[in-house]
């Protein structure tokens, strides 16, 4: 069978109006993840709970975004990417409908839990543009301008959401949030053309699915009861390691036997899906919670930066999103002259020397300074390196299941964020109790600068793809079910 749209996928003509569609669907997830943190103290307060409670909510929506993820890109191939992303809309619109009208902390619980379904909308996103660009130059660009706003809308989303909660009280950010998914819905229903892999008409491999899904949860959760520290439940953790590992195995097994599997063992075997993940894991261990948590912490930190709560962000999360949102184009152009794996390396090192700068910074944390390290490491991890990763999961992907390892990558996303605030956060926490506060946060940031350390040696695993559309460990273009777009 011939492709059908041969000419649209290889026109320039109509790529614009597509980009725009997806960044649309982007935008909707990305305000699910990041228009609540200036939110969190005004929900608790409003639902009359505690942190704890609202922190459960939280967990609850990155883990449900994660498990989404390992199915959905997958589903897409077989039936209809664009149908796929229409019902994570959809989920997503109804799931923040609810939030919008809930009055408890359990409701609200129920709602971040289908909100999600958000989860898989960005390798969606890139897969079907990957569908509509073939010429991988173009394709590299405006990847990296999708790919870019999974960093943050400049920092626009936290501003918005903190107005919209001050001055409307919570429930209005979840009615934004319902409004985008609502214009998002209608701009990818006009502006994006459907694609799936048209040889394959295997059925949805649920019975590798589901012990896949069960292994990354029981992990996921095990992390956040890993981050409590000293308030762990230890015996949990034990029990949801060993379910993940035994759910995993079970998941091997079943690929294994099964005609049309999730994700072939042969796929899982090759370096190109453990070494992207294990960089991606290794990456996001070392920078996450030293953006998100450490170098916002010192900034607010009395005796240290001192600066008040309302202002930290204009002075770390602004200037990191919107330097990442400003790098990515450029990162996409310089991925398309020199390659994507030569991008993310340097992005990994010039993060790692904004690391050690923030080591640095906290003889000194001065309003500057901190500026200076957020923007730094906002064009080098958010700008370069998290989007080089993210569009290694696609054209690393092979023709005939090119949703697997966008999915299992978008996964390795959230293990590495988990890994960071257990691992760096107990770091902070040990030296803090014997050296110090200001040893606590060297401590943490040294050990996030060494674990991107190993991230760069882990790039070197990631074979080079050959062709960003055709690629085996060989380095010749594989047989594969053929790609088709309507």
């Amino acid at each position: 069978m011939t492709d059908t749209s041969t000419q649209r996928r290889t026109s320039a003509s109509g790529t614009f109006g597509v980009v725009m569609a997806l960044l649309a669907a982007i935008v909707a997830f990305q305000l699910n993840a990041s228009m609540l943190s200036p939110v969190l103290a005004t929900m608790e307060k409003e639902l009359d709970t505690r942190a704890a409670q609202i922190g459960v909510t939280q967990t609850a929506f990155f883990t449900a975004a994660a498990l989404f993820s390992l199915i959905m890109p997958r589903w897409g191939d077989l039936i209809g990417r664009k149908r796929i992303m229409l019902g994570l809309l959809a989920v997503t619109g109804v799931g923040s409908v609810l939030a919008a009208v809930a009055t408890s902390v359990d409701v609200l619980l129920v709602a971040r839990v289908i909100q999600g379904a958000s989860g898989p909308i960005v390798p969606m996103a890139l897969i079907m543009l990957r569908a509509e660009i073939s010429d991988d130059k173009r394709y590299a660009f405006w990847m990296a301008v999708l790919a870019s706003v999974n960093g943050g809308i400049a920092g626009v989303d936290a501003l918005a959401g903190g107005w919209l909660a001050s001055t409307f009280g919570f429930h209005a950010v979840f009615w934004t949030m319902a409004v985008v998914c609502v214009v998002a819905f209608v701009c990818v229903v006009a502006g994006v053309g459907d694609s799936r892999n048209v040889e394959d008409r295997h059925p949805m491999d649920w019975k590798g699915a589901a012990p896949l899904v069960i292994s990354l949860g029981a992990v996921l959760i095990a992390f956040n009861e890993l981050g409590k520290l000293s308030a762990a439940n230890w015996t949990l953790f034990a029990v949801l390691m060993v379910v993940g590992i035994l759910a995993f195995v079970i998941f091997w097994r079943v690929e294994s036997t099964t005609a049309a599997p999730l994700v072939s063992t042969h796929y899982l075997k090759e370096r190109r899906t453990w070494g992207l993940l294990l960089t991606t894991v290794l990456t996001m261990t070392g920078i996450f919670a030293v953006m998100n948590g450490l170098v916002p912490n010192l900034a607010q930190a009395k005796g240290f930066g001192g600066i008040d709560a309302d202002s930290v962000s204009w002075i770390t999360l602004t200037p990191y999103a919107l330097a990442g949102l400003l790098m990515g184009p450029i990162a996409g152009k310089l991925a398309s002259r020199f390659g994507y794996l030569a991008v993310l390396r340097a992005g990994i090192v010039i993060t790692i020397v904004g690391v050690g700068v923030a080591v640095l910074a906290v003889s000194n944390p001065a309003s500057w300074l901190l500026f200076i390290v957020s923007t730094w490491i906002g064009i080098s991890y958010a700008g370069m390196t998290n989007i080089m990763l993210n569009g290694l999961g696609v054209v690393l992907s092979p023709k005939d299941n090119t949703g697997y390892l966008p999915g299992m990558n978008s996964g390795a996303f959230n293990i590495g964020a988990g890994l960071s605030f257990a691992l760096l956060f107990a770091v902070n926490t040990w030296l803090s109790g014997g050296s110090g506060a200001a040893a606590g946060y060297r401590g943490g940031m040294l050990t996030g600068a060494l674990v991107l350390v190993l991230a760069l040696l882990a790039s070197f695993l990631i074979p080079k793809p050959t062709n960003a559309e055709h690629f085996d460990d060989e380095g010749s273009a594989p047989t594969a079910g053929q790609e088709v777009t309507s």
